[in-house]
């Protein structure tokens, strides 16, 4: 039976592929851009936490799917501006580690297992539309502090193609996605709760506050919430630390891990960082970029101190 009020504890993994640490941190930018201070301050509080943690480790991960805008160039960016700025990994795309590869370009195998355990089960279903939410759910949607539906953010699926319950296995969707879009089946009106380490208890309604969410692209490749997930439990994640304008994708990940058989990490979300018109920090605002800053003459204590 599902609960109505489905309650997570923080999760901590204490049998690791490596056998060397009951903390496993990881940083995820996306190539599509040069990293701004906004990136600087979360990144630098995800090394803190590994640091602090006994014997933890920090992965770094190359979110790198949306083949459209990301770039080589900036992707190199990321890891020496990171690294400029103190912030080492244990594992990357640079360093190679045991669970690699490190970037999501190079992870089809693991999502293509993911959707088929999600087909099985009955969780997902094939969807015709439309061409402007296929393209929003490549990218990590930013979705502000607020309940109010951000443009940003993955719309409201008006259900055009939702059956009318969860479908159950269905022999003759084949055991590939087939050149169709396919979303999740979210359970209406189930409060998805999480206790988060810095900002403190979160709720959100399934079919409230997101509707089904896509999961697979007609064009072969997984949105950013099932990467994010296969990759992270792949990978021994045992907390994410990133923005707050990301709280609603933890809801929709708690689904997708409780659907996987995926054990939670711990959840940790930042503060965002903001313009003098109070607006999010994004990859538009290239003269506050780390790369910028950092050609300005300015210190990394100098740039960590000024997020």
């Amino acid at each position: 039976m599902v609960r109505d009020t489905v309650r997570y504890s923080l999760y901590v993994y204490t049998e690791l592929v490596t056998g060397e640490s009951s903390y496993r941190g990881r940083l995820a930018p996306s190539p599509t851009g040069y990293l701004h201070i906004g990136h600087a301050r979360t990144f630098a509080i995800a090394g803190r936490r590994a640091r602090a943690a006994a014997d933890g480790v920090l992965v770094m991960r190359m979110e790198d799917l949306d083949t459209e805008r990301s770039r080589p160039e900036y992707a190199q960016a990321a890891l020496e501006d990171l690294r400029w700025l103190g912030i080492d990994w244990a594992e990357g795309p640079d360093v190679g580690g045991p669970l690699g590869p490190y970037a999501q370009s190079e992870r089809g195998p693991i999502y293509l297992t993911a959707w088929k355990r999600l087909r099985e089960g009955g969780f997902i279903y094939p969807c015709r539309c439309s061409r402007k939410d296929q393209a929003a759910a490549l990218s990590a949607p930013h979705e502000g502090a607020g309940r109010a539906q951000d443009p940003d953010d993955e719309p409201l699926y008006p259900g055009t193609c939702r059956p009318s319950q969860p479908s159950g296995v269905v022999d003759d969707w084949g055991d590939e996605p087939g050149g169709r879009n396919w979303r999740f089946h979210v359970p209406d009106g189930e409060s998805i709760e999480f206790e988060d380490v810095n900002l403190g208890p979160q709720r959100f309604v399934a079919g409230v506050d997101f509707g089904d969410f896509l999961v697979w692209r007609r064009d072969g490749l997984p949105s950013y919430q099932l990467a994010c997930v296969a990759d992270d439990a792949a990978m021994r994640i045992t907390e994410v630390v990133r923005g707050a304008d990301l709280l609603k994708s933890t809801a929709r990940q708690i689904l997708l891990n409780r659907a996987l058989g995926y054990n939670n990490p711990g959840w940790f979300h930042c503060e965002l960082s903001v313009d003098e018109q109070g607006r999010r920090l994004a990859k538009r605002h290239d003269a506050l970029s780390i790369r910028e800053l950092r050609n300005s003459g300015l210190s990394p204590g100098e740039i960590l101190s000024g997020c």
